[in-house]
């Protein structure tokens, strides 16, 4: 029955702006594989917790907003912690939603992307209720971003790839972060492996803060990133030249 799968929620937000396009409303998935040290939702890094909920619950709460999206071009994007975790839950709610003329998105960094035939099943029924993912590529060597997150970035850009090959529109986003993921070469690469996919329809960077310091300190963690600075102006912008942000937009 359409609407009966349960995800972990972490928690929801009505008038998101900055989660895709026009206002949205936002549904933060509880459980991650990342670890990154620039998180500003480490709260949403357990697996097994959060709160069970259903597609059609989340779904009923979410219309409540439809005039806002149907004014400024919005709809729901599920984002986290990590969405890709609770697929049997998305393919129900964007069920739903496709159903009602919403307009659908993910914001996902793809860290579980598998190729095994049960995952690559559940995500060609996701791609057909998704209009858009927002994909985070954190760093694109593989060394430092083993660094950064504690995992490989393979299975990242292999979804990159699989998304790609489904002619699936997708933004990048880009984390600048000062000494982490502001050098040079690793822009320039990156820039390298996005001109690879066709489907890509924008890309932003997006200036490190230290906003969600305070979780990080109320959960008894130790920042990583003491002392680390947002990026100052000219960084900012040499890396939206290096990526050719202004081509997308």
């Amino acid at each position: 029955m359409t609407g009966s799968a349960i995800g972990r929620v972490h928690s929801v937000e009505s008038m998101g702006t900055v989660d895709g396009p026009g206002i949205r409303f936002i549904v933060f998935m509880q459980g991650c594989l990342l670890r990154c040290q620039f998180c500003h939702n480490p709260d949403t890094w357990k697996i097994g917790t959060g709160t069970e909920r259903t597609a059609q619950e989340v779904f009923d709460e979410a219309i409540q907003y439809k005039e806002f999206w149907d004014a400024s071009g919005g709809g729901i994007t599920v984002s986290g912690g990590e969405p890709l975790l609770h697929l049997d839950f998305l393919i129900d709610l964007f069920t739903l939603c496709k159903e009602a003329g919403v307009h659908t998105t993910i914001d996902s960094c793809g860290g579980c992307f598998s190729r095994s035939p049960k995952f690559i099943d559940k995500m060609d029924r996701l791609l057909a209720v998704t209009d858009l993912i927002m994909l985070d590529i954190k760093q694109i060597n593989p060394a430092k971003h083993r660094e950064l997150t504690t995992r490989p970035n393979a299975p990242i850009l292999d979804f990159a790839h699989y998304l790609r090959d489904h002619e699936q529109p997708i933004w990048i986003r880009h984390v600048l972060i000062p000494t982490k993921t502001d050098d040079p070469q690793d822009l320039t690469d990156l820039n390298t492996f996005i001109e690879t996919l066709p489907n890509v329809e924008r890309v932003e960077v997006l200036p490190y803060h230290t906003m969600g310091v305070y979780k990080w300190k109320e959960l008894g963690l130790e920042y990583p990133l003491e002392g680390i600075n947002a990026p100052e102006s000219p960084v900012v912008e040499m890396a939206n030249e290096l990526l050719g942000t202004a081509k997308y937009n």
